[in-house]
């Protein structure tokens, strides 16, 4: 049973903000450990001897298990017990950070970002669906999702920072870090979260649709993210479309005929979800666009450091820290669909600002403001989405409901950096920047266009 809310969602009992602090810390971790990696690579390059090649999978790794796990993860955490699911993927999370400390092999410590990103791919829809089922629907689920939004933009952006940090002392500390988290998490999940409610049957796990699901996201995700360096027209490329395609296809043939399906096929007619989910992607494949041309503009051509980028997009992790927690009585005031359309709007100017971008910096006229937009764009876009994603959508779903969420996210920010990827020109010129920036303002067009043509129906 989920802990007993009061009427006033501003007087939560202190169990209550202890469950949620537990929820958005989960997704904080998994922010964290995905962005301190990033500025830690050529440190651990050099020290295990690397090839860029090799030492890409260090993020691709971990991006393309917890990509592929997540829809499975959330139906997993629905069948089995979300609080217990979450339990066990933090302390694998632990488990496997801490061989992450120890790895003296480049393959080994990617097979250990592979494995971390397994647990988070378990962990995330079981934290996210732990909070949809513990506040209801509408004012106290918008409040619950905004403080929730404010943890997980955090984690992004403050990891460049602390990874920057803490690279600079020695590249395993950015591996210990999560250990104690987790392990606080662990613990706070079975000191203050409430048990699993019985199951009145026995779950079952529809094993042929969980097989052709994995291998179907797995065989996707590994193809977006490879495709930057095989070449998005090369035989490899388009095999693995083909091949992902084809036990995907299978997947939902099985989940047509089998008796317990590992996702109820009629959850897609909930017109709010679809839309959520392929805005999300979009947006978050634009975010990762943009952090990727902003680190190629400053850190490859302008020559600043990791935690000098950190600080041009702090605007924007202060602009999340500061509309997050008023998110929810934004909601409750205006409406989801208002402040969603406000927050997706803030990134048509924010892209546009990025086209004026020249051989000298910008800090006050391009920099600062687009970062400050980008901010307000992120603070009112991804937690409204979140809401708009999980509303109708019944108790016993829910966890599906968040894996699918994510899944796009990831599988959408890694289809975005790719595409990105693709449309830049090779070399360290500026004028490479420019294809990307228009591919990145694309989405953000397309993003609006999928809400705007929802209302319209």
């Amino acid at each position: 049973m989920a802990p007993e809310i009061r009427k006033d969602p501003l007087r939560w009992p202190a169990r209550l903000w202890f469950s949620l602090f537990i929820f958005s810390g989960v997704i904080l971790l998994d922010g964290l450990d995905i962005s301190m990696i990033v500025v830690a690579i050529p440190e651990i390059q050099h020290e295990l001897g690397m090839s860029a090649a090799v030492a890409q999978w260090l993020v691709g790794a971990y991006i393309l298990a917890f990509g592929s796990f997540l829809l499975l993860g959330g139906r997993v955490a629905d069948l089995f017990g979300r609080r217990r699911v979450l339990v066990i993927a933090m302390a694998a999370f632990a488990i496997v950070s801490l061989f992450g400390t120890l790895a003296a092999d480049a393959a080994l410590l990617i097979v250990s970002r592979f494995v971390k990103g397994m647990a988070a791919g378990f962990a995330a829809p079981a934290a996210m669906s732990l909070l949809t089922t513990t506040f209801p629907e509408g004012p106290q689920r918008n409040k619950a999702f905004g403080i929730f939004n404010v943890f997980e933009a955090s984690g992004y952006s403050s990891g460049l920072l602390v990874g920057g940090l803490l690279a600079g002392l020695n590249w395993r500390s950015i591996f210990i870090l999560p250990i104690p988290l987790s392990v606080l998490l662990l613990l706070g999940a079975l000191r203050f979260l409430p048990p699993d409610p019985p199951r009145t049957e026995r779950p079952r796990l529809d094993i042929g649709g969980a097989v052709t699901l994995l291998a179907g996201m797995l065989l996707l995700v590994f193809t977006v993210v490879n495709a930057a360096e095989s070449g998005w027209t090369s035989l490899r490329t388009l095999a693995g479309f083909a091949g992902s395609g084809l036990l995907l296809a299978g997947f939902l043939a099985i989940e047509r005929t089998v008796k317990k399906p590992l996702i109820r096929l009629g959850v897609f007619r909930n017109r709010s979800l679809v839309a959520a989910n392929i805005s999300i992607a979009l947006l978050y494949g634009g975010a990762m666009g943009f952090q990727f041309l902003l680190a190629l503009y400053l850190q490859d051509l302008q020559g600043w450091r990791p935690w000098q980028m950190a600080l041009v997009l702090l605007p924007a992790g202060l602009m999340v820290v500061v509309v997050g927690p008023k998110l929810g009585a934004l909601m409750d005031r205006f409406g989801v669909n208002r402040v969603l359309m406000v927050g997706l709007v803030a990134f048509l100017p924010c892209y546009l600002l990025m086209l004026r971008i020249g051989p000298e910096p910008d800090l006050w006229t391009v920099l600062l403001p687009a970062s400050l937009l980008w901010g307000v764009g992120f603070a009112l876009s991804i937690a409204t989405l979140m809401v708009a994603g999980t509303s109708g959508v019944a108790d016993h779903e829910q966890g599906l409901a968040a894996g699918l969420l994510n899944s796009s996210l990831q599988v959408g920010g890694a289809c975005g950096l790719a595409v990105v990827t693709a449309a830049i020109m090779p070399g360290t010129q500026l004028a490479m920047l420019y294809p990307g920036l228009v591919v990145i303002l694309a989405f953000a067009v397309l993003t609006l266009l999928a809400q705007l043509t929802r209302k319209s129906r």
